[in-house]
């Protein structure tokens, strides 16, 4: 049930008791390190609030009334159980913000969170940070379910129930083998061919595979060609492609070593916007606190 109003201040109980203990309201202003004016109309207040007189001010200092007295030996122990409340919300609140829980999708992680992590951790060398990688849906389910505090997604799209802002920028490339057809091609393929070919492909609800069925829908392609392989990691579809087994559409994060190694080729596709956006995400009316907000401020500088 709701309170009082004359003992909610307490504040202002906390003062009294100063006074009660160092017998000056000046003593007592300096201890809460406000003006001993500032002091005296916080008291005055306090008396008006519960209508009775609990200082005596005398030219040696100010002493407590019998009722003052009476008033400060209640208040004791509710203000001793403020601080017990307020030592042991602190306590929660550091070993809160000595862990962070952090969801990433594949590219992301893989990519662009090692270097923000340690960057982080040179700011808190006693964070201790776990890092779930996975595709795009599950890090919104993580989310949601309060399994992460901060998540970073690649897909176009979130469900309701998280906030989210841009971090950084992402193209993808069609990447096939050095001698596969496409490779050849100088003007590269239409969408509508890179659609209709079976692909090495990340698993549905990946933000890779989100983002390229997206940019299809602008061309007015709704479906894709059911994947020639499946797979779950970045690092296998690579080498799939790279046997020869099919084209594959990856983050250019992904594949720069490989196309600067030759062991993968890049094929343009005509009119095709491939670009997407790399988002941080948490619980939706959530403020971004500790580090997982200094996590966040990492990510966004630029690079």
């Amino acid at each position: 049930m709701p309170l009082p109003p004359q003992v909610t201040d307490l504040t202002s109980f906390d003062l009294l008791l100063s006074v009660a203990r160092l017998g000056s309201i000046g003593q007592a202003a300096a201890e809460h390190r406000i003006s001993q004016p500032a002091a005296s109309a916080r008291l005055r207040y306090l008396e008006r609030r519960l209508g009775l007189t609990l200082l005596q001010r005398t030219p040696r200092g100010s002493v407590l009334t019998p009722t003052g007295a009476l008033i400060a030996d209640w208040a004791r122990g509710v203000v001793e159980a403020a601080d017990s409340l307020a030592a042991a919300v602190q306590t929660l609140r550091s070993s809160h913000e000595s862990r962070l829980a952090v969801a990433a999708s594949q590219t992301i992680a893989e990519y662009l969170l090692p270097a923000w992590l340690v960057a982080l951790r040179a700011r808190q060398p006693d964070l201790v940070v776990t890092l779930q990688a996975a595709n795009s849906a599950e890090v919104a389910t993580r989310l949601l379910a309060g399994n992460a505090d901060l998540g970073f997604v690649e897909g176009p799209d979130l469900p309701p129930g998280l906030d989210a802002e841009t971090v950084a920028e992402d193209r993808l490339s069609v990447v096939v083998a050095p001698t596969h057809p496409w490779a050849r091609r100088r003007r590269g393929i239409a969408p509508a061919e890179l659609a209709a070919t079976p692909l090495v492909s990340r698993e549905a609800g990946s933000g890779t595979r989100r983002a390229l069925e997206a940019a299809l829908r602008e061309h007015h392609i709704d479906t894709l060609t059911a994947p020639l392989l499946e797979l779950s990691s970045t690092t296998a579809i690579k080498h799939a492609v790279a046997a020869g087994s099919g084209p594959a559409v990856l983050s250019s994060l992904a594949v720069s070593t490989e196309l600067a190694a030759g062991t993968l080729a890049a094929v343009p596709v005509s009119g095709l916007t491939l670009h997407r956006r790399l988002r941080a995400a948490w619980p939706a009316g959530r403020q971004l606190t500790g580090p997982a907000r200094d996590l966040y401020a990492i990510a966004r500088r630029p690079r």
